[in-house]
């Protein structure tokens, strides 16, 4: 029988902010019935939804009867947007995000819960953990970063290993200035392409979350900027690696070896995390749920076990 499906709205004050605002929410399995802890997702971008992490709904079915919650995050997918807040670098913060983590998880009434986060996601959740909250049992970082420097000039080396057609691309419309030219989002995708999502075609999940940034990129050109190695938003100096020590709860760190999350990215949370575990998906990228799916939720649940 598959696992009930819950689906609402935690309404969230938001300083700054006159009206009204809200964080839409799924859970896939029951929290009250289930003698599973939930697993609390945070998606990438910013500025993205959930859907693309809805393979995860395989946690919550048998045989691993875990309930999963998603959500997308403030600004982005069907919670509330806020187009008038682009570029408010000092409003679109880490904070903003972790009292919306804490909002909803007041809402949907969750005491002790297990942790996942990817890529931005897995960020927000390394900073959520070094503050030691209540309830938080074990973490799962899914191609994640402890350092944005590190990440962009990974991503720079990836580049270059890509037709040069590609790289001049790039590089003559970062220079000008013309990230929405047709040609710049072209070469993104096959970016996209060799390091993010190696499945073709796309699935509908996914491409059902590039169309919701497209409409509405405020936080991602905010916080990131116009591309993954283009980054001029609040991030761009972003390190948390001196904090990593502080995580004191086991913590699973998972990659792809076509990851844009490469080896170089991640090793500094396998270095400075205390209780952790790493392993490399081997015919992954960015998003081995999809790409390697039934490994990986294997692997996922033992860990969580």
């Amino acid at each position: 029988m598959a696992p009930p499906v819950t689906e609402g709205e935690a309404p969230f004050r938001v300083p700054g902010v006159d009206k009204p605002c809200a964080t839409w929410y799924k859970v896939v399995g029951d929290l009250k019935a289930s003698k599973k802890l939930p697993l609390v997702t945070l998606h990438g971008g910013p500025g993205f939804a959930h859907d693309y992490l809805l393979p995860l709904v395989d946690l919550a079915g048998a045989p691993y009867d875990t309930p999963v919650v998603f959500y997308d995050q403030l600004g982005g997918g069907r919670s509330t947007h806020l187009p008038e807040k682009k570029g408010d670098e000092a409003f679109w913060s880490e904070q903003l995000f972790e009292d919306e983590f804490y909002n909803l998880l007041k809402h949907l009434g969750i005491v002790e819960y297990d942790l996942l986060g990817h890529s931005w996601g897995g960020m927000l959740a390394e900073r959520i953990a070094t503050k030691h909250p209540k309830g938080l049992r074990r973490l799962v970082l899914t191609d994640s970063l402890a350092n944005m420097k590190t990440w962009a000039e990974s991503a720079r080396k990836l580049l270059a290993k890509l037709p040069k057609e590609i790289q001049d691309a790039v590089e003559k419309h970062d220079k000008n200035g013309t990230t929405e030219d047709p040609e710049y989002q072209a070469a993104i995708a096959e970016f996209f392409k060799a390091y993010v999502l190696r499945v073709d075609p796309w699935p509908a999940e996914f491409l059902h979350v590039l169309e919701l940034y497209e409409k509405d990129p405020t936080v991602y050109h905010t916080m990131l900027g116009p591309s993954e190695f283009n980054i001029t938003g609040s991030l761009k100096n972003w390190d948390i690696i001196k904090e990593l020590h502080k995580i004191n709860v086991p913590t699973l760190v998972l990659n792809g070896r076509h990851d844009e999350a490469t080896d170089e990215v991640v090793a500094p949370l396998f270095w400075h995390i205390p209780k952790v575990r790493w392993y490399t998906f081997p015919d992954s990228s960015h998003m081995p749920y999809w790409e390697e799916r039934e490994a990986y939720m294997k692997f996922v649940a033992e860990f969580l076990e």
